[in-house]
């Protein structure tokens, strides 16, 4: 079920960088997230509305200082074209509340070769084996 809300409703559910990020298409500092080094075994989810976006198994170190993963939970992420800042980039959304959460990239592991390039800020962890 989709998950919909006005500006002031998500102001006042999330913090500051957390709108900025998930509502206004923000981007945290890199290696400043509370999960580009997590190495927990557990699902992450969506900040706004804990849909389960990610398994931990899917997770892997890319360098960026960010939380990358090559695949994500079935039907949890749209992609979008994104064409700011003079670049052509694919805008993955959280599909129930249409969250920013980063950006694909085409340049991740096998099996996939995708890398998800997600701020942690726009993250839940919730802790052990789904």
């Amino acid at each position: 079920m989709k998950v919909i809300k006005t500006k002031q409703e998500w102001q006042k559910q999330l913090t500051p960088e957390e709108f900025n990020v998930c509502r206004e298409q923000g981007t945290e500092a890199p290696f400043s997230g509370k999960f580009y080094d997590n190495r927990e075994v557990g699902i992450y989810n969506c900040i706004c509305c804990g849909e389960p976006l990610f398994q931990s198994v899917t997770k892997f170190d890319s360098g960026t200082g960010w939380p990358s993963y090559y695949e994500s939970i079935k039907g949890s992420i749209v992609e979008l074209e994104d064409s700011t800042y003079g670049m052509r980039r694919i805008e993955v959304k959280c599909s129930t509340c249409d969250a920013h959460l980063g950006h694909l990239f085409p340049d991740g592991p096998e099996p996939t070769g995708l890398r998800y390039c997600i701020n942690s800020v726009c993250l839940n962890f919730e802790k052990g084996e789904k």
